[in-house]
């Protein structure tokens, strides 16, 4: 049976997709299967390079599966000669580096459950977080040790270097016991709804379904040289960014430290990355900077999610990378289930479109009653497992041949004046703007209209003279008379999750107060 990596076209995908197919990935069975041994171990021979890792700092990174396989096995009979059994929470909070990789599948090939941790986190979040998972173990850096004590962390043991070298004596191989079925990963959400975001059980197969989104999301392909800078806390970063393309064997790369756009654009010249998936907030940023055109690039396949990206930030994408920026739609619960397929040529890609279902999906646009919204009326995205419809909570909207459109979270909908108005598009009017760096959406209260709009603005430059009125006419000649936003606040900088997404609900939060406290 022909592997589904040697098909690349939207055609194909329709055509050949199966569940068996997926499985014929891998070496496992459902009742013998290891992440580990799936993204790591079958894949060392001789040099073949795992990751490359862009340091803040300048440096550059490169790691070998081979050295990754050989200490992971190591902090795993570590781990299990400290009494780790099967099922144990292990907390991992290291920016990507050797020690993040050894620590995160040693961890899954000792058959414990990783729980990645946000480097960035203070004492607070690692409270909340160590308050639910219980780790036994909690692996970090230095810098970041006494906060994890602070927030309630026992047994805090920092992983460095000198750490991985004090445990060569030790194995370089381990005998993995692990079945399918078992916890592999817990891993926190960067939702914005609670205070301790809820918390995703992924067994060891998981990845089988993942690769799903890897062939049809992200494209990935053996042969591609894979980069993704999210961080792999979150499940952008951990699963798209790093188990899939590292399944396949394909070596992945991503950033370390403090982010800088430029610095990002270097790496992606240096380490000639050929296919990218980043948030629609990195693809900005380095628009921002001005200095994208200043490198060169062996692009082949682009791809962004998180949020839906502008118009302009795509446009510009195209011109300087030489190939479309392509959507991909899911989320941590769901996984992927909306995509533009990177690498299939026979796939138009519609400008503003998240793309087709991918293969095995059943996806569907409806109204309040559950019925299907007719083509291009919005509608809430809805999605069966299991035999029943699950909800996103976000709207969207299908054309008649099938192509998906985001229409923002559900709470992000403004209805002014009895009109229902969507956040992303007075967005991606204002981000058109030649002034305009960021920007974020949200209702404000009006006592006639109920709610008008309000953008909050991030500008190019701090002269402010004379550009509300010019960025309302903008908007004005570029979508509905109602749509433009009646308030302008001008801001240095918008809240933001840890993944990068405008956090709209704290501005909103914000404005609540602020009335409340002139009342």
């Amino acid at each position: 049976m022909t592997r589904l990596t040697e098909f690349t076209s939207y055609a194909d995908a329709q055509t050949h997709f199966s569940k068996d197919g997926l499985w014929q990935l891998f070496d496992g069975t459902r009742d013998h299967f290891n992440i580990a041994h799936e993204c790591i171990d079958r894949h060392v021979d001789g040099d073949n390079v795992a990751l490359r890792v862009a340091h803040a700092d300048g440096a550059d990174e490169v790691i070998t599966f081979e050295e990754i396989s050989r200490r992971s096995s190591q902090i795993a009979h570590y781990l299990t000669g400290r009494g780790i059994a099967k099922g144990d929470r292990v907390a991992v909070m290291i920016e990507p580096s050797l020690p993040f990789y050894c620590v995160l599948f040693g961890v899954i090939k000792a058959g414990a459950v990783a729980v990645p941790m946000f480097s960035l986190f203070g004492p607070d979040g690692i409270r909340l977080r160590v308050g639910d998972c219980k780790p036994e173990i909690f692996f970090t850096n230095s810098e970041k040790a006494s906060d994890a004590t602070e927030g309630g962390a026992k047994n805090v043991v920092v992983v460095d270097q000198a750490f991985l070298d004090g445990l060569n004596d030790l194995p370089a191989t381990f005998d993995w016991t692990t079945s399918g079925r078992d916890l592999a990963v817990l891993q926190y959400t960067s939702g914005t709804t609670r205070a301790l975001p809820a918390a995703v059980k992924h067994s060891q197969q998981s990845i089988v379904t993942l690769m799903v989104a890897a062939l049809y999301a992200t494209g990935i392909r053996p042969g591609d040289r894979f980069f993704c800078p999210s961080s792999p806390a979150w499940g952008h970063g951990l699963w798209h960014g790093t188990l899939a393309p590292l399944a396949m064997g394909v070596s992945t790369g991503t950033f370390s430290g403090r982010f800088d756009a430029v610095r990002l654009l270097k790496a992606l010249q240096d380490f000639r990355i050929t296919n990218l998936t980043a948030a629609a907030t990195h693809y900005r940023m380095m628009r921002n900077t001005g200095e994208a055109e200043n490198f060169n690039y062996v692009f082949e396949k682009l791809s962004f999610t998180g949020e839906p990206i502008d118009t302009e930030t795509a446009n510009y994408v195209e011109r300087v990378f030489g190939t479309k920026v392509r959507s991909m739609y899911g989320t941590t619960e769901i996984g992927v289930i909306i995509s533009n397929y990177p690498g299939a040529d026979d796939l138009e890609v519609r400008d503003g479109a998240m793309g087709k279902a991918v293969p095995g999906v059943e996806v569907e646009v409806q109204r309040p009653d559950g019925t299907p919204a007719d083509p291009d009326e919005t509608g809430e995205l809805m999605v069966k497992k299991h035999g029943e419809w699950f909800p996103t909570k976000d709207l969207g909207r299908v054309d008649a041949d099938g192509y998906f459109y985001h229409g923002g979270r559900a709470d992000d909908v403004i209805i002014s004046a009895g009109w229902t108005i969507g956040a992303v598009e007075v967005e991606d009017a204002v981000l058109s703007h030649p002034a305009v760096a960021e920007c974020a959406v949200i209702g404000a209260p009006d006592p006639v209209r109920g709610l008008v709009v309000k953008a909050y603005i991030i500008l190019k430059s701090p002269e402010t003279e004379g550009l509300t009125k010019s960025i309302q006419d903008h908007v004005r000649a570029r979508l509905a008379r109602h749509e433009y936003p009646r308030q302008i606040e001008f801001v240095t900088e918008l809240p933001k999750t840890p993944a990068g997404k405008v956090n709209r609900k704290i501005l909103r939060d914000q404005q609540a107060a602020k009335r409340e406290a002139a009342e």
